[in-house]
């Protein structure tokens, strides 16, 4: 395998704002041949600004987006559901139930399902409930400060 010559790391130069004017040396930053800031130099270009999107420029590796979020949600979503259809399916035993005077069979993984969706739904409406109950505390402490 034949290496390659490893190229001298360069600092690269002040970031300037738009504010600051246009991207041209000023008169203390003059423009030395193979420097970072010699527009002449072959293979050698600036990293592109992130755009309006939040992504870089063509050619890099662009960052987490939303959209790549809402997949990666969906994939782990749709394997979760592949799982859990296993699991039931695997556990096709008829379980009999008793609850608040109602009797019946159901297979034991629909019953093991059914109650891990209850036991989400009663996290979730205790979750909800402290959420109103601190924006209605919130509220209070506003309209304290700032009576109008």
């Amino acid at each position: 395998m034949t290496e390659r010559p490893e190229k001298p790391h360069r600092p690269l130069p002040p970031a300037s704002s738009p504010a600051s004017g246009p991207l041209e040396p000023s008169s203390d930053e003059a423009v030395h041949p193979g420097s970072l800031n010699d527009p002449t130099e072959p293979g050698i270009s600036p990293a592109p600004l992130p755009g309006p999107s939040g992504t870089a420029g063509v050619g890099t590796p662009a960052g987490v987006t939303r959209a790549g979020m809402v997949w990666a949600a969906v994939v782990t979503a749709l394997v979760l559901l592949v799982l859990l259809i296993i699991f039931i399916l695997q556990n096709q035993t008829p379980a009999r139930i008793v609850f608040l005077g109602l009797d019946g069979t159901v297979p034991l993984g629909m019953a093991l399902f059914i109650a891990a969706v209850a036991g989400g739904i009663l996290v979730a409406v205790a979750g909800a409930a402290r959420i109103i109950q601190l924006r209605v505390k919130t509220r209070r402490l506003q309209s304290r400060q700032h009576p109008s």
